[in-house]
């Protein structure tokens, strides 16, 4: 077998020399811009929430277990809502946070770099009064003791323009800023008139407020109105019975206003995160709700914040490809490779003219490097004094036979032996005129004077 392999038409050993340290440069090249072009996602995020039972605290929750499963930790930051996210976004210290639309303009949101994956539900404002508070309009809160929350939620905020639209300005109502659970605490003790939340229907102090005797809903009877006025906000109707069909609570049809949730990320995020956190809000927001349709949510409407390219590409085509038959690593790895595909054009194609003939050359080199001895032969046989014939004569031809002895024991390709025997015929040559200068000095041969 190894006779065979000496007498092959192709030296692997010779390429993998050849070629060695260029693969070596292209696959450290490859290696570089795999990690530096478009590094690998992280394995951890952070998520900026809202207040205690809050809907942006259950459903961060559901964000924390959905990409639990795709191996990535989600760490929940509560905070006080909006407005607290937004400047946490804005200075660097979180990834991801939910915010109301209205709560910055465009322009801002580009100034600081930050992006939209879509708006997911809508959050309409609740504000609940004690029962025997007789409220239709609110111009009719002037005088009242109303909780609006810490300013960092948003809502005291969007409050302050509902009110400015009916002529009522803030200072004329005794405003609190308790977070929601004391808050709700204080309204039922009797000693504050309502309180103003702008939450899903699904947050849990919600859920108890439609429900507690003695405390209702404001019906927003202009919703209509107010969304021409503002338009962040939209109208929506919470149905009658919707809370609990059986009691038949509410006992009527609510009219309120929302604005809607987005999820805001910092445009440096990895575009892998965006796509994942966008078909996580698909399987958390997509169903059916009270105030909402199948597939409705989320999407790239009702929300001033530019909208990430990744998350467009998905409200119109879905998924991308391959997420949707092997696992999010794997996906991302191959979606990735397109960075190696560049970087291999682009040294493959202009070292494979290189790596041909070096190759050549070196297997060429083992026969040419012999010439330059046959050359030395040659030369040191000009000019010899003729007492010194015999003794040049003799020491070249066994200079030659050990010149012989080394070729013959070269291995070369079969598709380079031409060379070789080549080599070997050139050796025969000059052998032959030593002998014939010999020949034509016989008494310098046996040591006569000539």
């Amino acid at each position: 077998m190894s006779k065979i392999l000496a007498f092959s038409r192709f030296s692997v050993r010779d390429f993998l020399a050849t070629a060695g340290p260029t693969l070596l440069l292209v696959g450290a090249f490859c290696a570089l811009a795999y990690w530096l072009v478009d590094p690998a996602p992280p394995r951890q995020v952070s998520l900026s929430t809202g207040q205690d039972n809050s809907a942006y605290e259950e459903f961060g929750k559901k964000y924390v277990a959905t990409l639990a499963k795709h191996g990535i930790k989600v760490t929940l930051q509560p905070s006080l809502g909006s407005q607290d996210n937004l400047q946490r976004l804005n200075s660097g210290k979180t990834d991801i946070a939910f915010v109301q639309s209205g709560s910055t303009e465009h322009e801002d949101a580009e100034r600081h770099g930050l992006i939209s994956l879509g708006s997911l539900f809508t959050e309409p404002v609740w504000l609940f009064m004690r029962e025997d508070k007789a409220v239709t309009e609110l111009a009719q809160l002037k005088g009242m003791k109303i909780n609006l929350g810490p300013e960092g939620t948003g809502v005291p905020g969007l409050f302050r323009q509902l009110l400015s639209v009916n002529g009522v300005e803030a200072n004329e109502l005794t405003v609190s800023d308790l977070q929601n659970t004391p808050a709700t605490v204080e309204l039922l003790e009797g000693r504050i008139d309502g309180l103003v939340f702008s939450s899903a229907p699904e947050a849990p102090l919600i859920q108890m407020l439609l429900q507690t005797p003695g405390i209702k809903l404001f019906d927003f009877s202009q919703a209509e109105a107010y969304t021409r006025r503002l338009p962040f906000l939209t109208h929506v109707v919470l149905p009658r019975g919707i809370v609990d069909l059986g009691q038949n609570i509410p006992a009527q049809d609510y009219h309120l206003i929302a604005p809607t949730a987005t999820l805001v990320a910092r445009e440096d995020l990895h575009p892998a995160l965006v796509d994942l956190f966008v078909q996580a809000a698909a399987r958390i927001h997509g169903g059916t709700g009270w105030f909402q349709q199948q597939g409705q949510f989320p999407s790239a409407r009702y929300t001033e914040i530019p909208v990430a390219p990744e998350a467009l590409k998905f409200y119109k085509d879905g998924a991308p490809v391959l997420q949707r038959y092997m696992s999010f690593w794997l996906a991302n790895f191959f979606d990735r490779m397109w960075v190696l595909v560049v970087a291999l054009g682009a040294l493959i194609l202009p070292l494979s003219r290189v790596v041909p003939p070096l190759y050549v050359w070196r297997i060429r080199s083992r026969v040419y490097r012999w010439y330059g001895q046959l050359r030395t032969v040659e030369q040191a046989l000009e000019d010899v004094p003729p007492e010194q014939r015999a003794q040049v004569y003799a020491a070249q031809l066994k200079r030659l036979d050990q010149i012989e002895e080394m070729v013959n024991q070269i291995s070369i390709p079969l598709s380079f032996a031409d060379g070789l025997y080549g080599l070997r015929s050139h050796i025969n040559f000059v052998r032959k005129r030593i002998l014939s200068l010999m020949g034509e000095h016989p008494a310098a041969e046996v040591g006569e004077p000539a």
